[in-house]
Parts: C-alpha cells; structure tokens; sequence
C-alpha cells in the first residue's frame, strides 16, 4: 500500500501502518572502516585458526562420535534388563564386561586370521587373473567384445601388487592410524569413552536438558529421548543383521571351500552395517572374489546370498528393525554416499541414525510451526 492510497485525513494509525507494511532497506554505515576492516581480518583468521585445530582433532572426534554411538547402541541392553529387576549397576557391568570380552574375541580370535588370509588372497590374484586370461570363456568373451575385460583385469592386477592401496581401502579418515600402534591406542581410547558415556548417559542428558528455557524442557525431553531410543535401535538391529549376514557368508565360504572365509566374514559384517546398499555390495564383491576361485562355485554363492538376502529384508529385518525410525530408502542411499565419501565406512554407518534425528526434527518440530502459521 502506498500513501497516494491513504487520504490524508486517514487516522494516524492508518498512515503507521501503511508504512510498515512497506519493505525495509537495510542500510549499514561505517564510521570507522579501520576499526571495521581490522575486526573482519580478525574474525577471519579466528574462523582459520578455528578450522586448523578442528582438522588437528579430527581423529579425536572421530572416536568420540564411535564412542558415543555404541554407548547409545549399548543402552537399550541396560535399560532391557533393568525392565527385567537388575540394577543399573549390575546392569553396566554385565553390559560392559560383555562388550570387552566381544572385542577381546574379536581382536584375539577373527583379525588375525582374517589380516592373513587378505594377505594370501592379495598375493595369489595376479596368478588367478592370468590363469583366466588363458581360459576358453575369456577367450570367448574376448572375442565378442575385445579386450576391454583384459585392461581391467591388468589393472586390477597392478591394484592389489601394490600393498599401499590395500591400506587404503577402508578410505577416508578410517584410513589413518591403521598402524599398530594408533590402532591399539585408538581401541583403547574408543573404549574408555563408551563405558563413560554409558555410565554417565542419564547425568549427561540431564545436563543438556537443564541449557533450555523451563517450558521447552519437557519438550526437550521428549524429542532427546525418541532420537537416543531410535539410534539406540538401530544400532542394536544392524548388529544383529550384521552377525547374521557375518555367519551366513562365513559358513558358505566353509562349506563351497571359497578362499579366504574368516576375512570375507568379518568384511560381510563390516559392510552389511551399511542398510540397503550394505547386503548388496557385499554381494557383487563376494561373487567377484569367488570368481577367481570357481566360476561355478561362484554362481552358488551369488545364488545362495541372494536367496539369504530376500529371506533378510522380508523375515529378519521388519522384527528386528521394528524400534528404528522408518527411513526413505532415497534418503538412506544419499546419506550413505555423503557419509562415505566424508568419513569412509564409519561415515556411511553413523548417516543413517543422523538422517533419522534430522527427519524425527523435522516432524515434531518444524512441520508443526509451519502449520501454525495461518
């Protein structure tokens, strides 16, 4: 509305609020531009140095955010048997005490033979990539499509010659310290941190209820409380997935006589952690691997984990998945490639819970502010 609209012996308060309907320019003066220009220079390098130290840290935030993630995949336990009359504290130790002993096993009993037997099937993959080339399907394939599987297959080859790559296949940040020494240092950092923050989770939560206005705190509450049973859930329900497919692989590696059956477990449990895109990459790289063993025997396994993936996404999945935030599958693929492309595998495991808070956000608080608004 503009004043031509509004006569003249319009009430004042007509004219008032014809003129604060009207849009604002925001006009910024400087009196000092000195002073102006030395404070933006200043906060500039604050924000560099901010970020120096932040990526200095990075491997300290990283086994925060492991910690605090497992601690959060650990409650539920804790807070099932207190449902069940055992005492927090009896609770936490038992908990605590079988989360140790899983690692000890873990690192004892499965690494070190699963390293072993990555390192053979590394060193015997150039010998089967040319015991194929001389093979009658290659030659046969070779001849319909050229030699295009013969560059692959050479640079595949040359992949797995170069011990610096196999370092480097977990990517990211997860590939530094992959030393002994930091891998132990970090394991033992990871676990401190998630036996503190399983002991102190409730006076940790109630701290960071307390930094909110009164009247926002019991909704506060509610919304913490979704988001850490929802994670916790999900935590605990890719575990178990995850032991499954583990076992499940692990067996058929065993009963076809496939080469390497420790590592490819632990790698079926590492990568089956990732929902939807998990099973399947597991899949394509587990039939690729067994190809170099097998043709046939790698057409049984291919058809064998397919079959185990149908009967996990139909029977196994909706029980055992039944706490967690329901997720678009859209959603979980695009989370999982920006998680794996910024922190590697524990990027792509941690995006899934993050993107269920931020959804969870989303519903209970965004959309019902918006709605209010009329």
């Amino acid at each position: 509305m503009s004043d031509a609209s509004v006569p003249e012996e319009s009430p004042p308060q007509l004219r008032r609020a014809s003129r604060e309907s009207r849009p604002r320019s925001i006009q910024i003066t400087v009196t000092r531009p000195l002073l102006f220009g030395f404070a933006l220079v200043l906060g500039g390098l604050g924000a560099f140095v901010l970020g120096v130290a932040a990526s200095s840290v990075a491997t300290i935030l990283i086994y925060i955010a492991i910690a605090i993630f497992v601690a959060l995949g650990l409650d539920p336990v804790i807070r099932w048997l207190e449902a069940h009359r055992v005492s927090r504290t009896r609770g936490l130790l038992i908990v605590s005490g079988g989360f140790i002993v899983f690692l000890a096993v873990v690192i004892g009993f499965i690494l070190p033979p699963a390293l072993v037997q990555l390192g053979e099937f590394a060193r015997s993959v150039p010998a089967a990539i040319a015991d194929f080339r001389t093979s009658e399907a290659y030659r046969a394939f070779e001849a319909q499509v050229g030699d295009v599987l013969g560059t692959a297959l050479d640079q595949l080859a040359a992949f797995f010659a170069d011990p610096g790559n196999l370092l480097a296949v977990g990517g990211g940040v997860l590939a530094v310290g992959f030393t002994v020494g930091n891998a132990v240092s970090g394991v033992i950092i990871v676990v401190v941190l998630t036996l503190y923050f399983l002991a102190s989770l409730t006076s940790i939560k109630s701290a960071f209820y307390s930094l909110a206005p009164a009247r926002d705190r019991a909704r506060l509450r509610s919304l913490t409380e979704q988001i850490t049973d929802s994670v916790g859930g999900y935590l605990i329900g890719m575990v178990v997935l995850a032991a499954c497919n583990a076992v499940f692989a692990t067996l058929l590696h065993l009963v076809l006589g496939l080469p390497a059956p420790a590592f490819m477990g632990l790698a079926a449990f590492l990568i089956t952690l990732i929902p939807l895109i998990g099973p399947v990459t597991y899949w394509i790289f587990a039939s690729i691997v067994a190809l170099f063993s097998d043709p046939l025997l790698a057409l049984i396994f291919s058809v064998l984990y397919l079959i185990y993936m149908q009967f996990e996404a139909y029977l196994l999945t909706p029980r055992i998945m039944n706490r967690a935030i329901a997720v678009p599958g859209s959603l979980v693929i695009i989370g999982a490639l920006i998680g794996g492309a910024l922190l590697g595998l524990l990027g792509a495991l941690v995006s899934i819970p993050i993107t269920a808070a931020i959804l969870l956000v989303i519903k209970q608080v965004h959309i019902p502010r918006q709605n209010a608004k009329v």
